[in-house]
């Protein structure tokens, strides 16, 4: 049977990497999809807030660490074995797919919070964390000035 897209022994699929007019991107280790193993639940919310960004923005939204297949632990990242948490990006202003800290010219804060706003108007999102006090409902965690951290429940209320 051919597989469309890659999937783990607990039945959660790899985030599509690169989809035709996706309003996404991916990054992220190890590369080439093998950190973005994702919870069926998180698929949706990438998936519904991916549509509700493109109504207004044309950038792409830079999605990162997930899990890895299994749910193996890897390197920093102890709290991505689940399938129920990612790292996002925050935004550049000039859309490049690359880095970009709380601190940098090129750091776009209100599409950053645009961006997190849609993320919170989807029933399953907890808690993101993000080191920007001036975007409301973030919580400041270490070593998060060029991504934020977004924690889901794996039944949305």
């Amino acid at each position: 049977m051919l597989e469309i897209q890659p999937r783990d022994k607990r039945g959660y699929f790899m985030l599509p990497q690169a989809p035709e007019d996706a309003g996404y991107y991916v990054y992220g280790t190890p590369v080439e999809g093998a950190g973005q193993y994702a919870d069926p639940v998180l698929l949706s919310v990438i998936f519904f807030v991916e549509r509700h960004w493109q109504a207004t923005e044309k950038r792409k939204f830079g999605v990162g660490n997930i899990s890895q297949a299994g749910g193996v632990i890897y390197g920093k990242h102890s709290s991505h074995k689940d399938g129920l948490q990612m790292d996002i990006r925050a935004l550049r202003a000039d859309g490049l797919h690359l880095p970009v800290t709380r601190f940098d010219r090129q750091y776009d804060q209100q599409a950053t919070k645009r961006l997190i706003e849609i993320f919170y108007s989807h029933p399953a999102v907890k808690k993101i964390l993000f080191n920007d006090k001036d975007i409301p409902r973030v919580q400041y965690w270490l070593n998060h000035d060029d991504h934020f951290h977004v924690d889901i429940r794996a039944t949305p209320k």
